[in-house]
């Protein structure tokens, strides 16, 4: 080969490789950029869901003096022992509070961090690692948010995920201080289209608004007509102060199902029974343990 080949050649290979190198950091700069994009919409759409089932909208704006607090969930293994690990907002940073299996506090470990910190899961995950010890396992289980105006426990918004007719239907729930239902929005399902899709329906969905915890968990679906002036109510049909004594009055209802759509019907009034229940038990054994040891909490 001569010397004017070879060095054709080599200059070729020389651009190739500077060509991928750079196309290579223009397609990482992009997905950095949309990445980031992409997070920050969810995180508006999760806002503006959030909002909505507490009960703001533009016409109702949320107090200046409201604030939502996220508490992370985690299941610890270290031998043949598992606990249960409260990620949580301690004075004005965060900390761990965790609790055996029988809801019996066991430690508190304080934690250098704060809550925009902890939004990301890599980070979150190596702040809680650190925390407990690499000798403990760690595997993040869900969240909540304890909502606060001026200081006093409003509200509770949780995530959940439980079997509908085809697949999974993903909800995001809002409970008042004492665990009534606030409202849920259904967030993903595969419901089959004009049936059992109508659980996204306000009319649907809004059956289950006021139930207290007692009234819900009681509750159970039926095949019957809704009535005229309940599901007016709930359409917007009927408004303002009468729409709410309509809603009042049926608030002890059981949730009437969709048309030819019973089973999703029960799936969603079952999931969130379970949601409701479960979390009812853990708050409650969460509050108890903060208040025997005296943890200064912001909730």
């Amino acid at each position: 080969m001569s010397n004017a080949a070879f060095k054709d050649i080599t200059s070729i290979v020389i651009r190739l490789t500077v060509t991928c190198l750079l196309a290579g950091l223009i397609m990482g700069w992009a997905f950095i950029l949309t990445h980031e994009g992409k997070e920050k919409n969810e995180q508006l759409r999760d806002e503006k869901v959030m909002y909505s089932i507490l009960g703001y909208d533009k016409s109702n704006p949320a107090p200046a003096t409201m604030a939502m607090h996220t508490i992370y969930r985690y299941v610890l293994t270290n031998g043949d022992s598992q606990s249960i690990g409260y990620l949580l907002p301690i004075g004005e940073k965060y900390g761990v509070v965790e609790l055996d299996l029988g809801g019996q506090f066991v430690r508190q470990i304080p934690v250098d961090a704060v809550a925009s910190k902890l939004r990301n899961e890599g980070e979150r995950n190596s702040v809680m690692q650190q925390a407990v010890g690499n000798q403990t396992e760690i595997r993040y289980a869900d969240s909540m948010i304890i909502v606060t105006n001026a200081g006093e426990r409003t509200a509770y918004i949780l995530d959940g995920k439980y079997p509908g007719f085809k697949t999974t239907i993903r909800v995001k729930m809002a409970l008042d201080a004492q665990f009534s239902m606030l409202g849920f929005e259904v967030l993903e399902h595969e419901e089959d289209p004009g049936l059992g899709a109508e659980i996204v329906e306000k009319y649907f969905r809004g059956q289950f608004e006021g139930k207290s915890f007692e009234q819900l968990k009681s509750a159970k679906v039926i095949r019957e007509d809704m009535p005229d002036d309940y599901r007016a109510a709930l359409t917007g049909k009927i408004t303002g102060k009468e729409a709410a004594e309509i809603r009042q009055k049926h608030v002890g209802d059981d949730i009437y199902a969709l048309t030819g759509a019973t089973i999703s019907s029960r799936s969603v009034l079952n999931g969130n029974q379970a949601m409701v229940s479960k979390f009812h038990h853990r708050m409650t054994v969460l509050d108890e343990a903060i208040k025997a040891q005296g943890i200064q909490t912001p909730f």
